[in-house]
């Protein structure tokens, strides 16, 4: 099993503590991401892909805990029990929820025009080391320009994002054969 060294891990980290947008393998294909806080670093991605802000953007974590920064877990809204369960049925793995309770702080660039945000826990295990070294959920998009293929290799998208200031880490998809599926948690419908 292939993991990130320490020192490129703190590369990472201090990049993306600056703003900085990395590229790296997720299931499916290699993404572009960042800190899904930094408002900046969310403009520059959506200018990288040529993407509408509008559309909105996908957070991915290692773990369910760090997506607390997102989402609200109110007693009020979802019996929190409940909820472990529906996320357990998805997670980890290459579901996307659009998630309805989500705290008033969301950057309009990260959910569009929406009023829900969509999530996934992964078990892709360079990402989860990444999210567990940044301490945090990225940001990830499929690492192409809106409307082109997604790029499924480290040394085609570092052709594409390398020379644009965009950190690609080396490393393997897991050669999923279509997008994390994504499903509306209030209805349960497949959306993907």
């Amino acid at each position: 099993m292939y993991h990130y060294k320490i020192g490129l891990l703190r590369k990472v980290k201090a990049h993306l503590k600056r703003g900085g947008v990395i590229a790296y393998p997720t299931e499916f294909c290699y993404g572009l991401g960042c800190d899904p806080r930094n408002y900046s670093a969310l403009n520059k991605i959506l200018r990288l892909k040529l993407r509408n802000k509008n559309k909105g953007l996908i957070i991915i974590a290692g773990r369910v805990v760090q997506l607390s920064t997102f989402i609200v877990i109110d007693p009020s809204i979802v019996v929190p029990d409940l909820l472990d369960e529906v996320f357990a049925k998805y997670w980890p793995g290459p579901n996307t929820l659009l998630l309805p309770f989500i705290k008033k702080n969301i950057r309009y660039n990260l959910v569009g025009e929406h009023t829900k945000l969509a999530v996934r826990v992964t078990t892709h295990k360079l990402v989860q080391q990444l999210c567990d070294t940044a301490n945090m959920a990225l940001v990830s998009t499929s690492a192409n320009k809106s409307g082109h293929k997604p790029i499924k290799t480290y040394k085609d998208c570092l052709r594409q994002f390398g020379y644009k200031g965009v950190m690609v880490l080396p490393g393997i998809t897991h050669f999923a054969k279509h997008p994390s599926a994504i499903i509306d948690f209030a209805s349960q419908q497949k959306l993907r």
